[in-house]
């Protein structure tokens, strides 16, 4: 029986389950290397590979987080498994802002990019275009929003992880077995 790749009332399928830890580990990976690009000096010798990576592997990402959009756009999710209603709201609070936040950080880092109006090589492969300059100082604004909105995504991530091991641990409900298990009933 093949596994499923839409989500049923009960479980994630394939694609959300891929598309959820493609985005979340490579954040969790971009966010380190983004503070030591901010170590960098112009005589170090990572100081042009580095963040030419960073920038790939963020234009990448780009590619993930709209294709992650619009999988969640239509795709249903599984039913949310009974909670306080509080920690319902909260739930989908943080679950939005995980969605948006990804997208202002991406937005920012194309904008620190290509503030000199160069494009992005991304791994040398192809040029995301370059727009003009949307503001005065736009390197430095962006550059601020990008690290406290990514620092802000990084931090809630962490809170969503721990309160996934909460409800596997202490609750002992399905909540993270659904997003790390493919069901093939699709009745977890």
């Amino acid at each position: 029986m093949a596994l499923p790749l839409k989500d049923s009332p009960h479980s994630f399928g394939v694609g959300s389950i891929l598309l959820h830890w493609i985005v979340a580990l490579t954040i969790i990976g971009m966010y380190p290397l983004g503070l030591y690009i901010g170590t960098l000096t112009y005589y170090d010798p990572e100081y042009q590979t580095i963040p030419s990576w960073h920038k790939s592997i963020g234009m990448t990402l780009a590619l993930f987080v709209i294709l992650r959009l619009f999988w969640r756009a239509f795709n249903r999710t599984p039913k949310p498994i009974p909670q306080p209603q509080t920690l319902q709201s909260i739930t989908k609070i943080v679950h939005a802002l995980l969605y948006l936040l990804p997208v202002i950080t991406l937005l920012s880092g194309y904008m620190i990019s290509t503030a000199d109006g160069r494009p992005i090589s991304v791994f040398n492969w192809f040029d995301v275009p370059a727009l003009p300059a949307l503001i005065e100082n736009q390197e430095d604004l962006a550059g601020e929003i990008h690290y406290w909105v990514a620092t802000l995504m990084v931090s809630l991530a962490g809170l969503h992880a721990l309160a996934a091991l909460k409800h596997h641990f202490i609750n002992k409900d399905k909540t993270l077995i659904r997003m790390i298990r493919i069901s093939k009933e699709n009745n977890l």
